[in-house]
């Protein structure tokens, strides 16, 4: 083998790296999804805020963020990408003007149906089982967690 090119025993190796398998098979979710997000032409980040609604409507920018963990310089011009593409409303709440309330339309409500046929598909994708998903599920939920104390 050339010397050259012989990987040094103290360098870290790309394939070894957490940090890489976890940015190349978010790479490979994410172009999972962008496939079956085209059919209801919709960003990633849009079905995510969709399904922050779905499971609660009418939310707050701040705790649509909160859920995300975007903030809100980062989730105001989706939100009016998403008004604009009669996904959501946002109107100010009577209560304090100061916060924007977002409520589904009935477009919005009505992309629920079709996205639910997602977890099915992409557990089709995966190779996974039920159990299996779960699982690593929880075992990323821990990381991130850790991370998140650690950072």
């Amino acid at each position: 083998m050339n010397r050259k090119h012989a990987p040094a025993n103290d360098v870290p190796q790309l394939d070894d790296q957490l940090c890489f398998a976890l940015y190349s098979t978010s790479l490979a979710m994410s172009k999972l999804y962008r496939k079956l997000l085209k059919k209801l032409d919709l960003t990633y980040s849009q079905y995510l805020v969709l399904m922050v609604l779905w499971e609660q409507d009418q939310q707050t920018v701040s705790g649509i963020g909160e859920r995300l963990l975007l903030d809100s310089a980062t989730l105001t011009p989706l939100l009016k990408r998403m008004e604009g593409a009669d996904l959501v409303t946002r109107a100010r709440a009577a209560s304090d003007e100061r916060q924007v309330i977002i409520s589904l339309t009935e477009h919005g409500s009505a992309l629920r149906k079709e996205a639910a046929k997602f977890p099915a598909q992409i557990m089709c994708a995966s190779g996974c089982g039920v159990q299996d998903i779960a699982a690593l599920k929880k075992q990323l939920d821990a990381l991130r967690a850790s991370l998140t104390d650690n950072s």
